[in-house]
């Protein structure tokens, strides 16, 4: 959660929770008597610090999955890569996967470091229009593992959003870990006092994929945040040779598609499997770039389209109820947790 100090003891209902300071919990909890007192309730100042961040930033997507291996790292790599097509625009990719930091690689900028000037951490660059932010770009070895409890994940989220000097950026596309958990609960109330355009949800056609993604869109009705739509992704394989598609993942229940018709939320399409993909993937390239006339290019352009035209009718409205809405279930915040 992103209200629990980091020193506080296992079960603690949360700084912002009605019972904060006063259940069993509590007991010998150093944050005790503030808790008590209420004052613990008062807005994190670092909130309004990142409203003011963000005021360069036009467009904010977040990408998420409910399980994970469906490829939500490898779509927000190429959503990035597929805006940036657009000389015209300036893309950031702030990627918030603690624990399993693959988009440095992807990005072909593995092993770069972060520098900080008198404006915050700069970000590194992939293209003049790109840049990209990452833990991995934090760790001494590639092979480091991050193991934190949620404060401290929180912490570095809540620095990326407020330290790093995107600059003037018309697109920031998040990758978070898979999910509805602390990193979640945590982009969302950093970021609840500027709009956000919408969460991007990435699953596979079988249905065991599916069931978490309901999830998924479940958390982003709880906290009201928009749905720009579903993507498909390893929906059926295209042999790169004779072009015929066979399903490697059946979908059983219908797939992606129909689950969007079922619960009325747009599907923007879907990505077929090509070994291309992951091979581009692991050398640090844009696939778009490298192969832009295969199936699964021509699916990702599309969705590009899909998702921008999504972003550039966003209606100040919507923020507005978003807004309205995180200030009541930050007074009950039992409710996101159910």
């Amino acid at each position: 959660m992103a209200d629990v100090p980091s020193n506080a003891p296992a079960h603690c209902p949360g700084t912002a929770s009605e019972d904060a300071g006063k259940v069993s919990a509590c007991q010998g909890c150093p944050n005790q008597a503030l808790c008590a007192s209420g004052a613990s309730k008062a807005p994190d100042p670092a909130i309004q610090e990142i409203k003011e961040k963000m005021m360069s930033v036009k467009h904010k997507i977040l990408v998420l999955s409910g399980k994970g291996g469906v490829g939500k790292s490898t779509v927000s790599a190429h959503l990035a890569h597929g805006i940036a097509s657009d000389d015209t625009k300036q893309v950031a990719l702030l990627d918030v996967d603690i624990c399993g930091p693959s988009i440095p690689k992807m990005m072909g900028v593995e092993g770069e470091q972060v520098h900080q000037s008198g404006s915050g951490w700069s970000p590194v660059y992939v293209e003049e229009n790109l840049g990209v932010m990452s833990v991995g770009f934090l760790l001494s070895s590639l092979d480091d593992a991050i193991i934190w409890r949620g404060p401290k994940k929180n912490g570095l989220i809540k620095q990326f959003l407020r330290d790093v000097d995107w600059g003037e950026v018309d697109y920031l596309i998040v990758d978070t870990p898979p999910g509805t958990s602390d990193e979640h609960l945590s982009i969302v109330q950093y970021l609840s006092a500027t709009p956000v355009d919408g969460a991007v949800i990435i699953t596979t056609p079988q249905e065991v994929s599916l069931q978490d993604v309901r999830k998924e869109i479940n958390f982003c009705q709880k906290v009201k945040l928009p749905i720009i739509g579903v993507i498909e992704n390893m929906s059926g394989f295209v042999c790169p040779k004779c072009q015929h598609e066979s399903q490697i993942f059946p979908p059983t229940t219908g797939g992606a598609m129909k689950m969007c018709k079922d619960l009325n939320i747009p599907f923007l399409g879907k990505v077929p499997l090509d070994p291309r993909i992951g091979k581009s993937c692991d050398e640090g390239k844009s696939f778009l770039s490298e192969i832009p006339d295969s199936s699964a290019s021509v699916a990702y352009k599309d969705i590009v389209k899909r998702a921008l035209c999504f972003a550039c009718s966003f209606s100040p409205w919507l923020f507005i109820i978003f807004i309205y809405t995180l200030r009541v279930n930050s007074s009950s915040p039992q409710k996101i947790r159910s």
